[in-house]
């Protein structure tokens, strides 16, 4: 069985309490996680925490990124800019599961004003379960994306 891959965490203030209550649910499910976000910073800009974690997962092919803001939109947006970063708003486990098998999404971003810690920890654990497609077609459409 393939070894978990690592996680890397980041919040603002508006996701903070959520990123925690998840990185706990994480841990206890043995996933490896680094936070770069440890500390409640109040008025942090979002775009910081999302890019640094961005960064990270585009450099170690191994490594997924939980990310989490107030609505989670801010943050989707500045880890999509860091190319190689397929970050997605999920606030189903349909959302996330077809973001990793069609999208091959590679960084999951919850809103913490708006998803409940139980859902938060559903969805997650549905995203992080859910393989990439096999199709043709997907990866076809994701190599397209950094064209």
């Amino acid at each position: 069985m393939p070894s978990k891959p690592l996680i890397f965490l980041g919040a603002d203030h508006a996701g903070f309490a959520l990123k925690e209550a998840l990185k706990a649910y994480l841990m206890e499910k043995g996933h490896r996680i680094e936070d770069l976000s440890p500390l409640l910073v109040p008025g942090d800009d979002y775009p910081i925490a999302a890019q640094d974690v961005a960064h990270e997962v585009v450099k170690r092919k191994d490594a997924l990124g939980v990310l989490v803001c107030g609505s989670g939109l801010g943050m989707d947006i500045a880890a999509n800019r860091i190319k190689g970063a397929r970050a997605v708003v999920a606030r189903t486990i349909t959302d996330a599961k077809l973001s990793r098998t069609d999208d091959f999404a590679n960084i999951l971003v919850l809103g913490g004003r708006i998803t409940k810690p139980a859902m938060a920890k559903r969805i997650v654990h549905a995203w992080l379960a859910t393989p990439y497609s096999t199709a043709e077609r997907h990866a076809r459409r994701v190599a397209e994306l950094d064209r």
